[in-house]
């Protein structure tokens, strides 16, 4: 059979079913929808039953047209699914922007772990799986007699697909509290709140979970042959295929509704919770210096849908007069918490290709300190949507003074993923050169962003730090 491997792909913002072929590293065939959130009872959680039927059916559709070798998940972290003994759901699963867990704050912060033996920046919400749990066992004291096993959120699709149960190493690693990078061992906390004889085993995202159930072979025409992979954190799954085959120093930036920048052997970093920098765990389980913000979020906020292709003389007008954009824009998350949006010069109009320029050049100095936080060295690659943005990726490459390497796929995530079945080197991608006619516009307007934003930090409380 064609190395056609099913990956389910869950963001934030969209469910997708993607194959990707692994002989020429594309994916041949998506399907997407969106990642609804629905209201409680008990409290804000996922669409899961809507996307179990959107995946059957995707599916079915896939290996009738293309077939399918085997499944693996990517999805994003924050997550797990709490499961009685039969393998049921014991309550739904809470999306991480639930705000239930900052009723307890307070009470939370007396029990996690120091932010220098998890990597894990204390973080708003339930972005802290830590949290997540103290929260939803408080709120609910019958809750934990119930539960039988605890799963993270791309096994928990491998257990609905298996019947079989794990946690892996880079959801585990993903800013939880729950897991220490440096010993490759649960923190303290999970003992704390008395759940650590709960969690599924430990398993590398590489590892075999199982062959899909008769019931799922029976709905999808799939044979029962058919093996499913344990699955991996979205970020780490652009990281994982360079991890292989790119020499040290590199940098992967994983776009979408996080930014998610990963600093591989670079200069040491001095890593600070209060922005936004942390330590995650790769696919072979060694911590990674990293760096997040809600990019992708801040785009659409700031665009508003309505798009304008830029011209030359927009770039022009926009270094020209110096119109440039201070953060925050989201003001929970990345390097500025607690700044406020403030726009230098005259904000350009929704809708007009200024904006576009503008914008796009926010994001890019934004990417550009969380690299400086990092350490970064060597070439920068960039995953996912905003491999699309011209004007973003040209002003990087003249920000770093580096190459940049674009991904020619919409999504490194599923690419990334397949590769967990069947490794090989990626030659999927496309070097930026850098654009000669803005390149001292472009370096003076980010000195004087630098400047400002600099000036707009000093005395600034942080939010959570």
């Amino acid at each position: 059979m064609r190395s056609n491997i099913a990956v389910i792909d869950i963001g934030k913002t969209n469910a997708k079913l993607a194959l990707v072929s692994v002989d020429q590293l594309e994916e041949i065939a998506v399907i997407t929808r969106p990642n609804t959130v629905l209201p409680g009872p008990p409290w804000t959680h996922f669409d899961i039953d809507g996307h179990w039927q959107f995946l059957k059916a995707g599916l079915r559709e896939f290996h009738a047209k293309y077939g399918i070798e085997a499944i693996t998940t990517t999805t994003h972290g924050a997550c797990c699914a709490l499961l009685d003994a039969e393998g049921a759901l014991v309550a739904p699963i809470l999306d991480y922007e639930h705000t239930g867990p900052d009723t307890l704050a307070s009470d939370y912060d007396q029990l996690r772990p120091a932010f220098e033996n998890t990597g894990s920046p204390r973080l708003p919400m339930g972005l802290n799986l830590g949290a997540q749990l103290h929260w939803m066992f408080a709120t609910d004291p019958s809750l934990k007699a119930r539960v039988a096993q605890i799963v993270t959120y791309p096994q928990f699709w491998g257990h609905m697909l298996t019947g079989n149960g794990a946690v892996d190493v880079t959801s585990l690693g993903c800013h939880t509290d729950l897991w220490n990078p440096l010993k490759s061992a649960f923190s303290d906390l999970p003992k704390t709140l008395g759940i650590e004889t709960l969690f599924a085993p430990v398993r590398k995202p590489s590892d075999m979970l199982g062959y899909i159930l008769p019931e799922i072979a029976q709905e999808t025409g799939l044979p029962e042959t058919t093996p499913v992979y344990c699955g991996i954190h979205d970020s780490n799954a652009s990281l994982y295929a360079k991890l292989a085959d790119t020499p040290a120093p590199f940098s992967v930036v994983s776009t979408g509704t996080w930014v998610i920048t990963m600093a591989v052997g670079g200069s040491k970093p001095t890593l600070d919770s209060a922005r936004d920098t942390l330590i995650n765990v790769n696919a072979f389980g060694d911590p990674v210096p990293s760096a997040r913000f809600m990019g992708g979020r801040e785009h659409d906020i700031l665009i508003s849908g309505q798009y304008a292709e830029p011209t030359d003389q927009d770039i022009k007008s926009v270094l020209a007069d110096g119109v440039m954009l201070m953060p925050s824009v989201v003001q929970d998350s990345g390097p500025f918490q607690g700044q406020a949006l403030k726009w230098i010069g005259d904000e350009p109009a929704l809708g007009t290709g200024r904006r576009t320029v503008a914008v796009a050049l926010y994001l890019a100095l934004m990417i550009d300190q969380q690299l400086s936080m990092l350490g970064h060295q060597g070439a920068i690659h960039v995953e996912g949507p905003f491999t699309q943005n011209a004007i973003l990726l040209q002003a990087l490459a003249i920000f770093r003074k580096c190459p940049i390497i674009r991904s020619n796929n919409a999504t490194g995530t599923s690419i990334g993923a397949a590769l967990l079945v069947h490794h090989r080197e990626q030659r999927d991608h496309q070097l930026i050169e850098i654009s000669a006619p803005w390149q001292k516009a472009l370096e003076a307007y980010a000195a004087k962003w630098r400047s400002c934003v600099c000036g707009a930090r000093r005395g600034v409380k942080t939010i959570r730090a």
